[in-house]
């Protein structure tokens, strides 16, 4: 089976070819960093660690680029609204670097603490100004812009597949009356929905940072970052292009038509959307001024953190990956409390797992390309877990099937226990919930406890002990010998002599109470 995917474009499942066997370039829309991630926004990242990692998987060289927007990026992704980074820097009282550093630690700290790989380049927009305007010079030239209050203009109706990925209608789109929720009016513009690919003062009269540009000094338009910088480390056509599935009708839209604008020819193959994450008042937004972080605690009036509701960053993971990226997901803290507990439940097998084959756990292992899904010396059924899985990741990045997988694994007492956690932790290099690793600490956790214990009930000097001995090691062989009613006797007049006994990993052992 090949690696299939959704392609926004054209709305259809495609089996992935790349440009070049075996290499594949993908662009993920990184964050603005004007404000902390919430978990919604999370989502968007988790999905592309998931992607990521079944590229490494499948056996596919790879580059992950994704971008960090430290320019102003405007309240409306239609060049609408107030300066989002000029705003917060206004209200913390810092220079909007110092802000854009601080959201951009803040969201690292996040990725970090939900496991999520980091792309193989992460770009600032402001150390890419010069790509930005060179591109746009392209785009000047072939006849796509024109000037209007000091501004410079895309103008939409000079690109004929205009709107193809969102499904517009571009006669519709000239008379101003598409299916885009947003339409802004401004006098300088030709077409509703052409939009600014340069700046000069006449936008904001203060702005933070501007640049000298053959447009006068400004700073640029919001889409056109990730034009320039996916063509400078991925060339001027790639594979994959991702992002949430609000970027569909105005970012992404514009983002091809002014890259096809400035080169002429096909900018990305396949177009990646993941979908909402979905509160029961709607979508999460940080317009509103109340929302959801990770780890971050916020002001009662601004919201919450997952952290201090007595969540890990993991369990947030679990309950994204139970869902595929393409459905709306729900979120409410019953929900996170169950997928809570399927992670607990995840890990408290995986150690009785480990304990039947008598195995001390250690933490996963790092896998490189193809390595995790090579099938070399392991059982038949074994390898047929393995094609299950890798189907499921094939599948368009079914998830919820590879968690599935897993479990099936775990309850398979035909598979040796140490094969079983081999194929778990391969496995584990995709769906990134560093389940080894906590496992090994469960494993240690309970063996201190059990040690403690052990260590509390010394039964030296128990006038007793030597006949309570016998009789606890008697009831275990009729346990296993099957002879049930011996075994429940012999519990039972335990019990009624104050003894309870306490089942370990070494063995049974006992203790008054």
């Amino acid at each position: 089976m090949a690696l299939r995917l959704y392609n926004t474009m054209g709305r259809t499942m495609q089996e992935f070819v790349p440009i070049t066997p075996g290499y594949v370039g993908f662009y993920g829309c990184g964050p603005t960093v004007y404000n902390y991630a919430h978990i919604g926004n999370l989502r968007a990242y988790v999905f592309l660690d998931t992607l990521d990692r079944t590229l490494t998987f499948l056996g596919y060289d790879k580059k992950h680029v994704m971008n960090i927007t430290d320019i102003g990026h405007l309240t409306g992704d239609a060049d609408d609204g107030d300066d989002k980074m000029l705003k917060t820097a206004q209200e913390r009282h810092q220079s909007v670097l110092e802000v854009a550093q601080f959201y951009t630690d803040a969201f690292f700290a996040d990725m970090d603490a939900l496991n999520i790989i980091r792309p193989d380049v992460v770009c600032k927009a402001t150390d890419h100004v010069q790509e930005m305007i060179e591109l746009i010079k392209r785009i000047e030239a072939n006849g796509h812009t024109y000037m209007a209050g000091g501004n410079l203009y895309y103008d939409v109706t000079t690109y004929e597949h205009y709107g193809d990925l969102a499904q517009l209608n571009l006669d519709e789109l000239k008379a101003g009356a598409g299916k885009r929720a947003v339409v802004v009016v401004d006098e300088n513009k030709r077409n509703p929905h052409d939009f600014v690919l340069w700046f000069t003062k006449s936008k904001f009269e203060n702005q933070a940072l501007t640049w000298d540009s053959p447009w006068g000094r400004g700073y640029p338009g919001w889409h056109i970052e990730c034009s320039a910088m996916s063509m400078k480390y991925l060339g001027e056509h790639f594979d994959i292009h991702t992002g949430g599935i609000d970027h569909v009708p105005i970012h992404h839209t514009n983002e091809i038509a002014q890259s096809e604008g400035a080169t002429g020819k096909k900018w990305v193959n396949y177009w990646l959307h993941n979908e909402f994450l979905i509160l029961e008042g709607g979508k999460m937004s940080k317009s509103t001024g109340h929302f959801i972080t990770l780890q971050t605690d916020l002001p009662p009036e601004k919201g919450f953190s997952l952290k201090s509701k007595g969540f890990d960053p993991l369990d947030y993971r679990f309950f994204l990956l139970n869902g595929h990226y393409r459905k709306q997901l729900v979120f409410s803290l019953e929900a996170l409390e169950g997928a809570k507990s399927g992670r607990a439940a995840l890990i408290q097998k995986i150690v009785k797992l480990a304990q039947k084959g008598g195995i001390t756990l250690t933490a996963g292992k790092t896998y490189a390309k193809g390595k995790a899904n090579n099938r070399t010396g392991l059982s038949e059924a074994a390898n047929k877990y393995l094609d299950a899985f890798s189907a499921a990741l094939e599948n368009d990045l079914m998830t919820p099937v590879a968690l599935s997988t897993i479990s099936k694994v775990i309850k398979d007492a035909g598979l040796a226990p140490a094969e079983a956690l081999e194929l778990i932790d391969r496995m584990d290099s995709v769906i990134g919930l560093r389940l080894m690793e906590t496992a090994q600490k469960a494993q240690k956790q309970q063996e201190e406890e059990q040690q403690a214990a052990l260590a509390a009930n010394d039964h030296s000097g128990d006038p007793e002990a030597a006949e309570i001995d016998a009789l606890v090691k008697e009831r275990t062989e009729a346990k296993k010998a099957k002879n049930f009613a011996r075994a429940d006797e012999i519990r039972d007049e335990l019990t009624k002599r104050g003894i309870t006994i306490i089942d370990t990993p070494t063995g049974p052992t006992w203790k008054r109470v």
